[in-house]
């Protein structure tokens, strides 16, 4: 039970999704939410199954979330920014917590080398272009450029496509584009 149309209810789902990921703590999936199921839970019967096959017409809107819970799954397993400190409150720095105007959220991930993962998440269905965030200062491992390791807006996971694919440098602030109602993930490289 979530406003707004279907392609939007996905895609809340999909920006809290990571966003559960990347908060300290861990993450809990209750039955057919790691593909957006559209009924609720009854004990009458297991999940939804269906909605994933092939043959079903909306088969992609449900495949897309699906992909996007086993990326961060994969990503949580290969950046210690997001377990390694998890109860540690040094593993975990807001950088925008207060942006109510933008619906926008944003924090760091520490890793035990001081490696960090920033996360942003835009709740509001209006694309931010030239979204500047600045960054806290001195950060322990600070990189030169940040690079876009997941976007749930990505067409894949049945988003918009919004993304950002070049190397984003902090000059003071962190400029780069928020797609609606989604979250982005970043890392040095």
């Amino acid at each position: 039970k979530m406003p707004g149309d279907w392609w939007q209810q996905r895609a809340t789902l999909r920006a809290y999704l990571a966003h559960m990921w990347a908060h300290p703590g861990k993450q809990l999936l209750f039955m057919g939410q790691e593909f957006a199921q559209t009924t609720e839970w009854s004990e009458t019967h297991g999940p939804d199954w269906q909605l994933l096959d092939p043959d079903y017409s909306a088969a992609t809107d449900h495949t897309g979330i699906r992909d996007l819970v086993r990326e961060l799954n994969n990503l949580y397993r290969a950046s210690p920014a997001l377990w390694e400190r998890d109860t540690d409150p040094s593993g975990f720095t807001w950088v925008r917590s207060d942006a109510a105007d933008d619906n926008v959220f944003a924090f760091l991930r520490h890793a035990a080398d001081g490696t960090p993962l920033l996360s942003v998440t835009n709740y509001s269905p209006v694309v931010r272009h030239d979204y500047a965030l600045p960054l806290p200062e001195p950060l322990p491992a600070s990189p030169a450029a940040w690079h876009e390791i997941l976007n749930t807006d990505a067409a894949e996971y049945g988003g918009s496509g919004v993304t950002n694919p070049a190397p984003l440098k902090p000059d003071p602030a962190l400029t780069l584009t928020l797609p609606p109602l989604a979250t982005v993930w970043l890392a040095p490289r």
